[in-house]
């Protein structure tokens, strides 16, 4: 504590009572010692006199994950090096040809970590520098094995970048073979899109699983969807081979409405009616020939396509401006042979059939992923029917088909 003069002379005010008090509770030094104010500050220098104790110098200690010697380990990580009681000076990740692994340190030097995926049955090594606080280097090194699939299955999309689609439109993972761990691959699947849509997964077989909203997708919706299986486990030994990824939009809310009874193709956009075509539907007292009930999808389109139908005895019929609207034979084609009972009577093969004229003026506004809606008819669309079938099934059963619910 300082004292100044001012200190000093109040003491010598206090008369001979406070000299008496101070010297009763002087310790036996002082005869040694000087006044008071020489005792404070003494006690001052001793304080300034004060050393701090030398920051405590310790060696570096390396992590590596995984250990030196692992092995089966997974390629996507986490591949780290850390840094306790020190600092990473350099560290390399080298595959078996001596190529570096791409990484990145941690702005604090303590970490590094892997930012692109390892290679299958691969041996990695480790090399590189850390330095401790005591400043020495101290080298990283070790090494390990990722894992060995029995088997890599292959996933691919039915949506590709930069298209439009229909507001109808599935997206469908499908997998190179049958997939045992549904779970483990549905939780590598992701759909983000630009505008909130509820929507879900479900899994139509052991090797096919689909994503669509709950109702149609608004018009201009932008839809990304990742597939990330590369090193994911799906089962029985097998893995995923590598991820795949989309981003496509929506475009304008075209909807098909076909009615067999009424015997009309009529096309709505954006909920307006912009075509009305007579058509001719599958003969009704046929179930073989009838045309399916419910919302199909469109899928492809043709400018010709060669029909065949061995059940009913006709091979290679060219027919044009042909859209598929299931994976049962079902199209929009033109037909000419059968405009005398468009707008009247169901007379094909399970299709409706246009006039060229029509069918050509229908083929030009398509859109992979229009909703095509068939009513009047006795058969509804399935499962039995292949793919593309989401539609009919209610939004709770589809729910249901998640490998995660």
């Amino acid at each position: 504590m300082k004292h100044d003069g001012g200190s000093v002379r109040t003491l010598r005010r206090w008369g001979t009572a406070a000299l008496l008090v101070v010297a009763l509770a002087a310790t036996p030094a002082l005869a040694a010692c000087g006044t008071s104010e020489h005792s404070s500050n003494a006690t001052q220098s001793q304080a300034e006199r004060k050393v701090t104790p030398a920051a405590v110098q310790t060696p570096v200690k390396i992590t590596t994950e995984p250990a030196d010697g692992a092995s089966d380990v997974s390629p996507t990580g986490p591949i780290t090096v850390t840094a306790a009681e020190g600092t990473l000076d350099e560290v390399r990740l080298s595959n078996p040809e001596g190529a570096p692994v791409a990484g990145r340190l941690a702005a604090d030097r303590h970490s590094w970590t892997t930012t692109e995926p390892l290679g299958y049955d691969r041996t990695y090594t480790w090399s590189g520098t850390a330095r401790g606080t005591d400043g020495k280097p101290v080298p990283i090194s070790g090494s390990f094995h990722t894992l060995r699939p029995a088997r890599q299955i292959q996933g691919s999309l039915n949506v590709g970048d930069n298209e439009t689609y229909g507001v109808a439109m599935p997206i469908v993972v499908s997998f190179s073979s049958p997939v045992a761990d549904k779970a483990a691959a549905e939780r590598a699947l992701s759909v983000q899109t630009s505008v909130p849509v509820e929507g879900g997964w479900a899994w139509l077989d052991s090797q096919h699983v689909h994503w669509r909203p709950k109702a149609y997708y608004p018009p201009g919706t932008r839809v990304t969807v990742t597939a990330k299986l590369y090193g994911v486990p799906l089962g029985n030994g097998a893995y995923g081979r590598e991820d795949v990824t989309s981003t496509f939009t929506i475009g304008h809310a075209q909807v098909v409405r076909a009615n067999t009874q009424t015997h009309r193709v009529v096309v709505y956009r954006d909920g307006q009616e912009i075509a009305n075509y007579p058509a001719s539907f599958g003969l009704d007292s046929d179930p073989g020939r009838v045309t399916h009930s419910g919302i199909h999808v469109v899928m492809s389109k043709s400018p010709t396509y060669s029909m065949s139908n061995p059940r009913y005895h006709y091979e290679n019929v060219v027919v044009p401006w042909a859209v598929r609207i299931s994976n049962n034979g079902e199209f929009i084609h033109g037909l000419a042979e059968s405009m005398w009972a468009q707008g009247k009577r169901n007379v094909s093969h399970g299709c409706a059939n246009l006039s060229p004229a029509n069918a050509k003026a229908y083929y030009d506004i398509a859109v992979i992923g229009d909703p095509v809606e068939v009513t009047g008819s006795s058969v509804p669309l399935g499962p039995a029917d292949g793919d593309f079938y989401d539609w009919t099934i209610d939004w709770n059963t589809w729910s249901s088909m998640s490998a995660l619910r």
